[in-house]
């Protein structure tokens, strides 16, 4: 593991930007930008105008190492070039930017309330690759609709599975058990799901690290002690369908949460944009993600 992206992962100013959409929600995210679906036929053309995307987020000069610590990536991204270099490599040389990598597969269908990670056979073969590619760590998802004890414990079981996997791996995990923030039962959920996760932290070695990336809780503060806690490397915060504005002001209130969003962080960008427009809402978008991250708790 690259001993000078630890350290800044773990003590730098910042939050990281995800830019991992994939297959399902790649169309998804091409449509926000501007992009229909007629002007793709294939996966393959979908791909290289998502790359595009997020190459022209990447280059701008708006998105910067003073503002941003890492970026998370899906594995086609990863494999392609940016300036003839892989996009990881471009990202940290080039920008100072530390590169994630998306592992998972997709969710399983809803089951106690959760739906938990689908298989993933190839998972070594995966790592291998990224860390041949220099991926400092990986980012995993689960969700949580419902505050049922049981399907809270099978998520976070897994995702800790998968997770020392990923270390034996030599490489980071973000391990994401995702709180519908519309669930009902919202703040139950989030109590059941600090205690398993706590449960498993106080289980690992001492010189096992992992990171968090959780929805904002409804409870100012309630996950600010595993930012504290000696195996939690950081605690980052999904936006979870917020608005930035209101994910930003409910981040604002979380000692020890940075952000790490997705869709908050692209929501004003668009294809048709000049180059003046478009790196002027995201330069907003990035320092508003910036304040909010590092705000006084």
């Amino acid at each position: 593991m690259n001993k000078e992206q630890l350290k800044r992962m773990g003590s730098g100013e910042g939050f990281i930007a995800a830019l991992d959409q994939s297959g399902g929600s790649t169309p998804k995210a091409l449509k926000a930008y501007g992009v229909p679906e007629t002007a793709y036929s294939t996966d393959d053309e979908m791909f290289t105008l998502v790359h595009e995307m997020r190459t022209r987020v990447i280059k701008s000069p708006s998105f910067t190492s003073e503002y941003i610590l890492g970026a998370i990536l899906f594995e086609n991204t990863m494999d392609r070039l940016i300036d003839d270099k892989y996009t990881a490599d471009f990202l940290w040389e080039e920008k100072g930017i530390i590169p994630f990598l998306k592992v998972d597969k997709g969710l399983a269908e809803e089951a106690e309330g959760v739906q938990i990670m689908k298989p993933m056979p190839d998972l070594d073969q995966l790592l291998k690759r990224a860390v041949d590619h220099h991926i400092f760590g990986t980012k995993m998802r689960s969700v949580i609709k419902e505050a049922n004890k049981e399907g809270i414990k099978k998520v976070v079981d897994q995702q800790f599975e998968v997770a020392m996997q990923i270390v034996k791996a030599g490489l980071m995990p973000i391990i994401e058990p995702e709180v519908d923030v519309y669930s009902e039962d919202k703040v139950e959920s989030e109590e059941l799901l600090k205690a398993e996760i706590k449960s498993h932290l106080d289980q690992l070695d001492e010189d096992t690290q992992v990171m968090l990336k959780l929805s904002i809780p409804t409870n100012a503060g309630l996950y600010t002690e595993f930012s504290e806690h000696p195996n939690v490397l950081r605690v980052v915060a999904l936006s979870g369908g917020y608005s930035r504005e209101e994910a930003n002001e409910k981040l604002s209130k979380n000692k020890g949460l940075i952000a790490s969003f997705s869709r908050a962080l692209s929501q004003d960008l668009s294809a048709d944009q000049t180059e003046e427009e478009f790196n002027k809402h995201l330069s907003d978008a990035i320092k508003s993600i910036y304040e909010a991250s590092i705000a006084p708790k």
